[in-house]
């Protein structure tokens, strides 16, 4: 106990600085650089051509390999999103698009309905996740942010723009409809759903003002097929250890069961998952309602398919936030688990750990999926079984 309260006294130090934020940025823009000086900006590429291929209207989802490898996975509404960095030369453009990123995950956190040090300290231990999307120039830090603006934004009954949010989040990358959970949290349901048809329908026809509306409606279909066709590649792909990083990635690879459908896994998971909301009375306390974001954060990455490394920076996010409401002092197992995530899920793709361990142990049995999903089942026993009514502890 001793241990756990001095390891909390050097941190709250350490977070009551700016360092973290300070940090924080550095960080993001340290990782686009070298990508820039190593000419590894594949995926900047792929965003581009999302943009360009919308104008001049030929298919979304096909192989380019001409200008870059893999193919395009995210919706027709990308190609605005991507716009004003497509039109500036590469080595603006890529910059730029990393440091929204970075901000726009730190400004959401910011935004988040708890104290200072509790947000300094879940950009500290994100620090590295972000970093690793920033080095594959991936959305995935603003798809992390669209997730928490949505919670925020019903929390403060402005549920047009927290539908603005989760559409635009699911219009890109499917994964933001997840936010359409804190629906229950509304105090204008009837609002909501109708804000929400709303937002629908004008971001469908959005991209049509630079492409044509027969153009996107096919693209639409052809996003489908795309997305069909990799969720049968990652499930079917049993020797790749770059895909499919999720709990029936880790299922499938350590008991030897190729072709494993994630479905066996997905339905119990949902139902644990949503049985929580079922607590109405629970849903007063702020804190019931930020470890349900938490747990909203970490289950689309432990249970799809196409979850990659860089997208854990969503999942370790959600993790953050739950360390930060555990009482304090932090109590010696807190301590373990951060340090669990911290090592097989944040450092375990980097040179700080051994490369026998990586190459040998983590990266084979998806094991960078096996922290998150530890924290996600006692989120889940918290939520279903603590009174957080009668808690008086502060956020």
């Amino acid at each position: 106990m001793l241990v756990a309260k001095r390891f909390e006294v050097f941190f709250e130090r350490f977070l009551a600085k700016s360092y973290a934020a300070v940090l924080w940025f550095l960080l993001g823009l340290t990782a686009v650089v070298l990508e820039l000086i190593r000419n590894s900006i594949n995926n900047y590429q792929i965003f581009k051509g999302v943009f360009t291929h919308t104008i001049e209207q030929v298919n979304l989802y096909a192989q380019y390999p001409q200008l870059y490898d893999d193919s395009n996975h995210y919706g027709p509404l990308f190609s605005l999103v991507i716009a004003p960095f497509a039109l500036l030369p590469d080595y603006i453009g890529v910059v730029l698009w990393a440091l929204l990123n970075v901000f726009v995950l730190y400004k959401a956190i910011n935004y988040l309905p708890i104290n200072k040090l509790q947000k300094n300290a879940i950009l500290l231990i994100g620090a590295i996740e972000m970093m690793t999307a920033i080095h594959n120039v991936q959305i995935n830090p603003s798809i992390t942010a669209l997730l928490i603006f949505s919670y925020v934004l019903v929390r403060n009954e402005k549920d047009f723009l927290a539908c603005l949010c989760i559409l635009l989040g699911f219009y890109i990358k499917l994964y933001g409809i997840i936010g359409l959970v804190f629906w229950v949290f509304s105090k204008h349901k009837i609002k909501f759903i109708g804000y929400f048809i709303l937002c629908a329908v004008l971001l469908f026809v959005l991209p049509m003002i630079i492409s044509s509306p027969e153009f996107i409606v096919q693209s639409y279909l052809d996003w489908y097929h795309s997305l069909a066709e990799k969720v049968v590649k990652n499930e079917s792909n049993y020797d790749s250890n770059m895909q499919n990083i999720s709990v029936a990635g880790m299922v499938e690879r350590i008991f030897n069961l190729k072709n494993f459908s994630g479905f066996f896994i997905l339905i119990p998971a949902a139902i644990l998952y949503l049985l929580p909301l079922l607590r109405f009375k629970q849903y007063d306390s702020e804190k019931f309602r930020l470890l349900m974001l938490a747990s909203t954060l970490l289950f689309p990455v432990l249970f799809s398919s196409s979850s990659e490394s860089s997208t854990y920076v969503i999942a370790v996010t959600g993790f953050a936030l739950w360390y930060v409401l555990q009482p304090s002092p932090k109590t010696m197992g807190n301590i373990a688990l951060l340090i669990f995530v911290l090592l097989v899920t944040c450092l375990s793709n980097t040179d700080l750990v051994p490369r026998y361990f990586k190459m040998n142990m983590v990266r084979p049995y998806a094991l960078k999926a096996l922290p998150c999903f530890v924290i996600w089942l006692i989120i889940i026993y918290q939520l279903l079984v603590v009174n957080f009514t009668k808690e008086k502890q502060k956020i």
